[in-house]
């Protein structure tokens, strides 16, 4: 089986190339934005990324009030 990654790639870019044509600048980024948090989102129902993990980490650098 091949690997997908570069088809994914291609069709994120081909989708941000659109998006910033006839958009404008604004619509980039709401694709871009909104791309990574769907990637994110994939990481975390793969089980690739622990949300709990991530802001326990985020959460011991703060200091108690």
């Amino acid at each position: 089986m091949r690997p997908l990654w570069p088809l994914v790639g291609l069709a994120f870019g081909t989708a941000l190339g659109f998006a910033g044509a006839f958009g404008g600048f604004g619509a980039f980024f709401i694709v871009l934005f909104l791309g990574a948090l769907g990637f994110l989102a994939g990481r975390v129902i793969e089980g690739e990324l622990d949300l709990g993990q991530l802001f326990s980490s985020i959460n011991q650098g703060r200091r108690p009030r």
